[in-house]
């Protein structure tokens, strides 16, 4: 599945967005990411619990990086759905956006 990136406001980014456009349903998510085993479930992950510090993204041809950044982070940021949701599909969004991220954990 190709997933486009989204246009995220301050504001979606304070509260979340519409989770509907931004995160893809828990059963269209591949199973390596809702088993919270991927490299890119540990980015979210310190992401989320410390913060990246130092991170250098290595965005897919067409990705503007600051962009999908904050499609991710308005996700991160919601209320909605659960956590476990939230993960595998940031993860995945991750995966679809980026060939790689280098960076430290904040804390």
């Amino acid at each position: 599945m190709k997933i486009a990136v989204q246009e995220v406001t301050d504001l979606n980014l304070a509260f979340g967005g519409d989770m509907k456009k931004l995160l893809p349903p828990y059963n269209e998510i591949p199973q390596e990411f809702r088993s919270e085993r991927s490299k890119w479930n540990k980015v979210v992950s310190d992401w989320f619990y410390y913060g990246l510090k130092n991170a250098e993204w290595n965005p897919k041809e067409g990705v503007e990086t600051q962009k999908a950044l904050r499609h991710v982070k308005a996700i991160m940021g919601s209320w909605e759905p659960k956590h476990e949701h939230k993960e595998a599909g940031c993860a995945y969004l991750l995966s679809e956006f980026f060939h790689d991220v280098k960076y430290e954990r904040a804390k």
